[in-house]
């Protein structure tokens, strides 16, 4: 049976409402469809989430699929797992995948570094986007050893923007290398566009071009891409604010692989399991994209706790590999990414032992209230590093 016949069946078994296969969890309890329904159905309410879509999937199979509250609260049009999400850092993953892709064909290593593939300094290319910039560079010699390995891991030693800073934005703000590259784990935009510019620059074509040759239509996913299209237009969601604000959907001109990726929860379930099934890649490059490659020590992804060092995750060995934050549970390793910003909050994780994932998507800035019950409730995943992620329930009283 086809990915898109398991879907239809489930819709037509959700419609009658009659009950269908029960989920298989990590910790090998089960629960069921309607069960799932109906906590999720809570979870909304209870936190006041504007517009959310889950999906639990095996390699195969969508075990379950639905969408919750609106694509705009204004108009009141129902979300739809066919409504194009904007997918804020969702598009990391994938570049992953693609920079997995050229070094399956030994156009790019991993530990090579990035400006022995450029025919001039680094800090003399001229962009037409202010802060893509890398003439701060000049006189600091160590972003001569970054790699590949490093911008995908987040041990490049930049911020995550240049821009963002204690004192708030500020656009002028110099970029600098603030740990010394392959050390520390510290999560950057600016790690993967710098990765993002020199494969442009080894393969003479742009990242969209790239990802529709080794993501989008292989894995047809048509509703997906790094530029806005026109077949977008009438078929999106937009974001809300904490306080139903709806905020205007931006339509971005420009590819960024650290985050101007539009997509549809339905699309991205296939990216999911292709994932899962190690579909395009070789093993080898499969096992290096969730190997760990830097244990994180923070005692928060981000803000100031990102600079303390703890040990409170070391029980579940809480790592980055290249592009996917990893972490393991009692059941065998967990995959995970999250997409982060104002009016956008989304979750994706897998288990490759158990060959099963789930996919929360939301349209929300009350989303990630509900991340933590929900893994739990949904894949029996109890181990979340959930503070570390910022990730405080709706209801939490600590």
């Amino acid at each position: 049976m086809s990915r898109q016949t398991c879907c239809s069946l489930l819709f037509f078994l959700l419609s009658l409402n009659l009950p269908a296969q029960d989920i298989s969890r990590i910790d090998q309890s089960t629960i069921s469809v309607n069960a799932l329904d109906s906590e999720l159905q809570r979870l909304t309410e209870a936190a006041n989430v504007h517009g959310m879509a889950v999906a639990v999937l095996s390699s195969e199979e969508v075990l379950f699929q639905k969408a919750y509250g609106y694509s705009n609260l204004k108009t009141k049009t129902p979300l739809k797992l066919t409504h194009n999400f904007y997918a804020a850092s969702l598009s990391k993953p994938l570049f992953a995948f693609i920079v997995m892709k050229l070094v399956d064909q030994g156009v790019l290593d991993l530990d090579k570094s990035l400006v022995t593939y450029l025919d001039q300094p680094l800090y003399t290319y001229k962009f037409k986007h202010g802060y893509e910039g890398y003439d701060d560079l000049e006189g600091d010699d160590r972003y001569q050893s970054i790699t590949a390995r490093m911008c995908l891991a987040h041990t490049t030693g930049f911020p995550n923007w240049r821009y963002i800073g204690k004192a708030g934005i500020n656009m002028e703000k110099p970029l600098t290398i603030e740990t010394d590259p392959g050390t520390v784990f510290g999560y950057s935009g600016e790690g993967i566009q710098l990765l993002q510019f020199v494969v442009e620059q080894i393969t003479d074509r742009k990242l969209e071009e790239l990802a529709q040759e080794h993501v989008f239509q292989p894995f047809d996913m048509q509703m997906t891409s790094y530029l806005w299209q026109d077949r977008f237009e009438g078929k999106y969601a937009v974001g809300h604010a904490k306080k139903k604000k709806v905020l205007e959907r931006k339509k971005r001109n420009v590819e960024y692989a650290a985050g101007s990726m539009d997509t549809t929860p339905a699309d991205y379930i296939k990216f999911l399991q292709a994932m899962l099934a190690k579909e395009g890649l070789s093993e080898k490059a499969y096992t290096e994209l969730i190997k760990p490659q830097i244990r994180i020590r923070s005692l928060q992804q981000f803000g100031s706790n990102s600079q303390k060092m703890t040990d409170a995750n070391d029980d579940i060995q809480l790592s980055y590999g290249l592009g996917w934050g990893l972490y393991e549970t009692p059941h065998g390793p967990a995959v995970f990414k999250e997409g982060h910003i104002m009016g956008w909050e989304h979750y994706v994780i897998f288990y490759p032992a158990q060959d099963l994932a789930l996919m929360i998507m939301t349209n929300s800035s009350n989303g990630e209230g509900i991340f933590k019950e929900l893994l739990e409730t949904a894949v029996g995943d109890r181990w979340m590093p959930w503070y570390w992620e910022n990730y405080f329930p709706y209801n939490f009283k600590g």
